[in-house]
């Protein structure tokens, strides 16, 4: 099987602790555009967030955002396909929130990214997001009330929490499947992900795939958390960060280097080109 496409996670995986792409890895990754490769990105971040690495990979792909939950056509600036919560839902999970003392909360809308405490990653988030240009700067709101704001949103994509008390997280998530019925995704050991049921970046990424009428045995996938392993198990070969979990690893076909390392670039030019 020729494989044709190139699935990259971003956070921990193409980008750098610094949160920047490796020069080798834009040159690699341009000469397997050149040599007819489709390469997306597939993440967790909401749409805003990905703009210094969309526009530097200088992509015409359709990214996968908030893991699965939408694909968004980033030159026409607007969602092709999505699967949000509803209101209801929303508000129902920051009642469970309420009663856990989860507080650290993101709640990504729409075109922005809303928190009600600037604790954890959602101070985390802010200063990086200060940090960039204002031309590619994410929107990130404080808002007086997130149960305000998911009754006014026209899609609620998805929560990401964090917590003092892990025990608290871990039971809050808890609740949210078994009351709710919705999906919730570890992206790291204290952060997790809520999401409509079913959302999830390999669901996204195989229906992309489909449409442009190839088959994920055509998919090259990078990654390095749980929430990778829906795209890093299905595609033709998935291929594992050296900085990710050793049982990520153990379920990917291959492992290279670590994030910090030119690996993605080894691998395309020993693997695909």
């Amino acid at each position: 099987m020729t494989y044709r496409v190139i699935a990259l996670d971003l956070d921990g995986t193409l980008l750098t602790a610094r949160k920047t792409i490796l020069p080798a890895s834009l040159a690699a990754l341009q000469r397997a555009r050149e040599a007819g490769y489709r390469v997306l990105i597939v993440t967790g971040r909401h749409h805003v967030a990905i703009h210094p690495f969309y526009q530097a990979l200088a992509l015409d792909t359709p990214a996968i955002c908030c893991n699965g939950a939408y694909l968004y056509d980033y030159h026409d600036k607007s969602v092709l396909e999505g699967n949000p919560l509803t209101a209801e839902q929303a508000l129902q999970t920051l009642d469970i929130l309420q009663a856990q003392q989860v507080h650290s909360a993101l709640m990504y809308v729409d075109d922005a990214m809303l928190y009600e405490t600037p604790a954890g990653h959602v101070e985390r988030t802010r200063n990086w997001a200060l940090s960039l240009p204002e031309a590619q700067r994410p929107v990130f709101r404080q808002v007086a009330s997130l149960r305000d704001a998911a009754r006014e949103a026209k899609a609620v994509w998805k929560f990401a929490l964090t917590g003092d008390s892990l025990p608290h997280l871990q039971q809050a998530a808890r609740e949210v499947e078994a009351k709710l019925g919705l999906a919730c995704e570890w992206s790291w050991h204290d952060q997790v992900d809520v999401a409509q049921s079913g959302n999830s970046k390999g669901n996204r990424l195989a229906h992309w795939v489909e449409s442009q009428g190839l088959s994920m045995d055509q998919v090259v996938a990078f990654g390095d958390n749980y929430n990778d392993l829906s795209m890093l198990e299905r595609a033709g070969l998935g291929i594992a960060m050296g900085n990710a979990d050793p049982a990520i690893q153990a379920r990917a076909d291959k492992v290279i280097g670590t994030n910090q390392q030119e690996s993605i670039a080894e691998a395309i030019y020993r693997w695909l080109l």
